[in-house]
């Protein structure tokens, strides 16, 4: 949580942010207690978990008046709890509300602001989804939702940015996220396209000798046929390498 004044203020307790996160979740609507008693204690609650929610639920409150907000955030209904966002906006709102206008500019052919929203909303991420409290299925279920979500989008930003001719700029970035992602074939193959077209070919193999290094090593499997196409492709210096155009998926999927 943010103050007006920029401080961060966050939960201590782990089971106090973990049920920050299900209201933040489900925010707006009612929450049964059996269902966030269910989310915080992985369907083997002790006796006393409706006491301790209860309590939980109090020094949540508690710490919305720490950070400046009402603590009547978190109303109590006849079946169950509900956490109002009036006045207040959560990180994934925005996220969602760029990542929307993002597909507009797409469908419109507006590419550079399409990049433009896409890096805005994925500004916003800090690691990975609901990284401290990935404690119980609930939670983790809806935070792999979420990573994937944010993945599916960095994917189309970075297809953007190299149809803009922005290889060079990506490539420091790319870097990054294969070291980050070691199997994650579509971005080794948008590194080996930057790669290529700035003219750093031994480094675009070097690229694609990684990957699969890796993938046979940890799984015992090849590069999938997109990455091994792209690979041919690179070596015999194929034209579509070059055009910017082109989205490269559709251009080494066959």
């Amino acid at each position: 949580m943010e103050t007006d004044a920029g401080e961060t203020v966050t939960p201590q307790a782990l089971k106090i942010r973990s049920l920050l996160a299900m209201f933040c979740m489900h925010a707006g609507h009612v929450i049964s207690p059996a269902r966030l008693i269910s989310a915080l204690w992985a369907g083997t609650p002790p006796r006393t978990a409706a006491t301790a929610l209860q309590v939980y639920v109090s020094k949540l409150r508690g710490q919305f008046t720490q950070a400046g907000a009402s603590p009547t955030l978190i109303t109590t209904t006849s079946s169950g709890y509900r956490m109002g966002l009036e006045g207040h906006c959560l990180d994934l709102a925005l996220f969602e509300s760029s990542a929307a206008r993002a597909q507009q500019a797409i469908h419109a052919d507006r590419a550079q602001e399409a990049a433009r929203l896409l890096s805005q909303s994925l500004t916003l991420w800090r690691g990975r989804a609901l990284a401290d409290v990935r404690t119980t299925p609930a939670l983790d279920g809806y935070a792999q939702q979420l990573d994937e979500r944010r993945n599916a989008l960095h994917e189309q930003r970075l297809t953007l940015e190299l149809r803009l001719g922005r290889h060079s700029q990506l490539i420091g970035e790319l870097y990054g996220l294969a070291q980050e992602h070691p199997m994650w074939e579509n971005v080794h193959a948008c590194l080996m396209i930057a790669l290529y077209r700035s003219g750093r070919i031994p480094e675009c193999l070097e690229a694609y000798q990684r990957i699969r290094g890796t993938l046979h090593d940890e799984l015992g499997m090849e590069p999938c046929n997109r990455l091994r196409n792209l690979h041919r492709a690179i070596l015999a210096r194929e034209p579509w390498l070059d055009d910017h155009s082109r989205p490269p998926s559709s251009a080494y999927a066959s």
